[in-house]
Parts: structure tokens; C-alpha cells; sequence
């Protein structure tokens, strides 16, 4: 009950049923207001009425005939038991009519003697006119009994049991239609790829459908333009770096002060490969490209074979066969700059393939001085480093991890880092997996 659509449905129904008892309970009440609870008397009591006004143009001991009854004038009142209950009940529903005539209900032939009350079946009412005479009515003074609903409390059941239903689908229908932008929204953002890139909406149906994906398509495009925008203006400014880098290093070749040169082509060098990597993280930004079926295993071990010609302390210690869906090229960035990163600032790695139900996994591990918790938010950052002494001593212009990041996210992949209880790193690459081909499957087996 936490999403929008289903507490207003939820709203939307006790509202039409609250609607729907008031409206029933007030139609009841205005309509028929001497209805249970307030008795059957005052129904009666009008008949009564009605038939003493046509029993005045009736000669004595005619026959009036009203509403299915018929009654007879009398010179006097019928003989008889009178039940007083009845009796008083009756002439107070005439009071209540603004006629005062007297009135006896007698009680039928073999009635045990008593006061009676409401629940006793009465046999005659007579009625005094005004001019004397009586009219007497056989069996008109039944009092009313409760009645269940027709059906009995089955019926009852089913008569609620669809007023619910119709109102809940009326209302859930009502919402639905109501809250389709929302929905509409809700589903833009989770169909967003890891590109971050919303995905474009047909612009079909209801008028408010069609301008809220209207209004979401114009939105994809201005984000669109606006990061592609920013991503060429970086990629621009890193590659116009290259020459007057290209100059700089040329004159400094010049300066006849030995350490003095060799400290200008080292700075050089690093702005150097922060302008390479600027371009790097760029290319991985907006570039695209088809993905196929690779090897995770196998990429990992020519990854840690490179890694350790390049005189880098790296070990592989265990190794999964496990297929993923990717781009060879940067997949293989990204590995090579998580263990180049443990080897430099961990004082080696170790590397392990597995796989887990649909998931690869690969895990590196060092034993350098990790990462301060305080620092864990911002290691993802473009130029991060944790000590900026590092940037004497290690070359690298801090966004190794930026672009691993980048292309784990793009592969739908998450890459998260920990410190390890007895010191140094862990990093941990998370990817979805899928099944080998025909031919992997047999090349294995052989």
C-alpha cells in the first residue's frame, strides 16, 4: 500500500462506499420515515385515517374498502379483550397525525390474558368517528415484526459483496486512468540503461499520456545533448593539451641544468597521462559499440600475465570458468586498472574468478593500507587519491578507478570496494553472467 495508485484506489473506494451508505441512509429516512426503527404504527394509523375519512359518506353498516381492506361501521365498538399496549401505541401514532380519535385493539379469540405488548398478533381495531359511529377492522392490527432482507443473510452477503466489487473496480479503474503519467514516469526511470540515457516513449494514447511522454522524450534529448556536450568539450580540451605539451617537452630538452630537465619532462609526463586518461574516461562516457560472449577467466588471466611482465607482484589464485556479455576492449581496461591499482598502492594482488547462480565475480585483494571509511564516498571520483604524496611517487593521474567503474556500471556490473579486517583492500567486480556457447561448452570438455 506505499505506491500512490494503491492508497488513492484504496481512498477512491472508501469514499464511493461512504457516499453510497449515506445516500441509502438518508434516501430511507426521507422517504419513509414511519419504516422500522420507528415502528409500524404510524403506517396504520394512516390507513385508518384515509379509511375514516371515506367511512363518513357511508351509511352504518356498509363496507369500506382501502388499499386491500375492507371495514365495517358500527354503532358501537366491537366486543372484546382490549390490548392495552397496542392500544396506547396506536392512538399515540394518530396523535402524531394531528387526529384525536378513540381507539381499541382488541386481542384475538384465545389470547392468554395479560397486557400484551408489540410482538402479539392482535385481531380487530376499531376506530371512533366523529359522528359517533365505529369502523371496525379484522386483523388490521398486526404489529410489525422484523423481516430480514429478501435471500435471508445470504442475500444480504451477495447484494454487499457486489456493491463492493462494482465500486472497487469503478474507483481502481478511475485511478488507473488517472495516474497512467505516473505510471508512465515509473517506468521511464527503470527502463534508464547503463548508459544513464532515458529510454525514448511512443507517444500514443490519452491526451495526458501523450504529453507526459512528450515531455519525458524532450527531457532524454536535452540531457542527452547536454552530457554529450560536456563529455566533447573535456575530450576537446585534454586533446589540444597534447601539443603545447608537445612543445613544452622539446624546449625542455634544451635546459642544461640535467636535474632541472629531468624534473620538467617528469611533470610533463604526468600532465601528460592526465590528458590521456581525461580522454579515456570520455571515450568511455559516449562511446557505444556491440558486446559479445567473452570469456571472464581467460581475460583475467591475459590481464594478470601482462601485469606481471610489466614487473608487477601479481598472483592468480583461483580461476572459475564463467561467460559474460561484454566489450572485450574495455572490459579488459577496466580488470587491467583494478590490479594495476592493487600491485602499485598494495604492494601486490591477488586475483580470483568464480561465478555464483547467474553472477561472475571477480575478486582482488592486496595488502597495502586500504582506504580511510571516510574517504570510501569519493573513491569513484575522477582524480581521486587518497594521499596526494602518491602523486610523486606513483605515476597515475587518479582515475583508474573512475573509468573501472564507468565501464562495470555500462556492463550492467557493479564494482564495490572494501578494506579487509586484517589490512589492506578488497575489490570486488560483480557481473551478470550468462551460458557459454556450444563451442566454449566443448572446448572446456576437451
Amino acid at each position: 500500500m506505499r505506491s500512490l495508485r494503491a492508497q488513492v484506489s484504496a481512498l477512491m473506494v472508501l469514499a464511493l462506499l461512504a457516499v453510497v451508505a449515506l445516500a441509502n441512509g438518508a434516501s430511507f429516512f426521507l422517504a419513509r420515515p414511519e419504516l422500522p426503527p420507528f415502528g409500524g404504527h404510524g403506517i396504520r394509523a394512516a390507513d385508518l385515517l384515509i379509511m375514516a375519512d371515506l367511512a363518513s359518506a357511508v351509511p352504518t353498516g356498509a363496507e369500506v374498502t382501502s388499499g386491500g381492506r375492507s371495514a365495517l361501521l358500527r354503532t358501537a365498538p366491537p366486543a372484546g379483550e382490549i390490548n392495552p399496549e397496542e392500544t396506547r401505541l396506536l392512538a399515540e401514532a394518530l396523535m402524531r397525525r394531528g387526529a384525536v380519535l378513540p381507539v381499541r385493539v382488541l386481542r384475538p379469540p384465545g389470547a392468554p390474558p395479560g397486557p400484551g405488548g408489540p410482538g402479539e398478533r392482535s385481531g380487530t381495531t376499531a376506530i371512533g368517528l366523529p359522528d359517533g359511529r365505529w369502523l371496525v377492522l379484522e386483523g388490521l392490527a398486526e404489529p410489525w415484526t422484523p423481516r430480514g432482507p429478501p435471500g435471508g443473510t445470504f442475500g444480504l452477503a451477495t447484494w454487499l459483496a457486489f456493491l463492493v466489487a462494482g465500486v472497487a473496480l469503478v474507483a481502481v479503474f478511475a485511478v488507473r486512468r488517472l495516474t497512467k503519467p505516473l505510471a508512465l514516469i515509473e517506468e521511464a526511470v527503470r527502463r534508464i540503461g547503463p548508459d544513464g540515457e532515458p529510454p525514448i516513449l511512443p507517444e500514443e494514447g490519452p491526451t495526458e499520456v501523450r504529453a507526459a511522454a512528450a515531455a519525458i522524450n524532450r527531457l532524454s534529448a536535452l540531457l542527452k545533448g547536454s552530457l554529450d556536450s560536456r563529455m566533447r568539450i573535456v575530450a576537446g580540451a585534454a586533446h589540444d593539451l597534447r601539443t603545447p605539451l608537445t612543445r613544452m617537452r622539446l624546449r625542455a630538452e634544451f635546459i642544461p641544468d640535467d636535474e632541472e630537465r629531468a624534473q620538467w619532462l617528469t611533470d610533463l609526463e604526468e600532465l601528460d597521462r592526465i590528458a590521456d586518461s581525461a580522454i579515456r574516461l570520455v571515450r568511455e562516457e559516449v562511446g557505444g559499440g556491440p558486446e559479445e560472449k567473452l570469456r571472464l577467466d581467460a581475460l583475467v588471466e591475459a590481464v594478470v600475465a601482462e601485469v606481471g611482465e610489466a614487473r608487477l607482484e601479481v598472483a592468480l589464485v583461483s580461476t572459475q570458468p564463467v561467460t559474460v556479455r561484454g566489450r572485450p576492449l574495455s572490459l579488459k581496461r577496466a580488470v587491467r586498472n583494478l590490479i594495476v591499482n592493487a600491485a602499485t598502492h598494495g604492494g601486490g594482488a591477488r586475483v580470483a574468478v568464480g561465478g555464483a547462480s547467474d553472477r561472475a565475480v571477480l575478486i582482488i585483494e592486496d595488502d597495502g593500507p586500504g582506504i580511510p571509511e571516510t574517504l570510501m564516498g569519493q573513491v569513484f571520483e575522477p582524480f581521486f587519491r587518497v594521499d596526494p604524496a602518491r602523486h610523486v611517487s606513483i605515476p597515475g593521474a587518479g582515475l583508474g578507478l573512475a573509468i573501472a567503474n564507468e565501464i562495470i556500471s555500462r556492463h550492467r556490473g557493479r564494482l564495490t570496494l572494501a578494506n579487509r579486517p586484517g589490512g589492506g583492500l578488497l575489490q570486488k567486480v560483480d557481473l551478470p553472467a550468462v551460458e557459454a556457447d556450444a563451442e566454449e561448452t566443448e572446448g572446456l570438455a576437451g
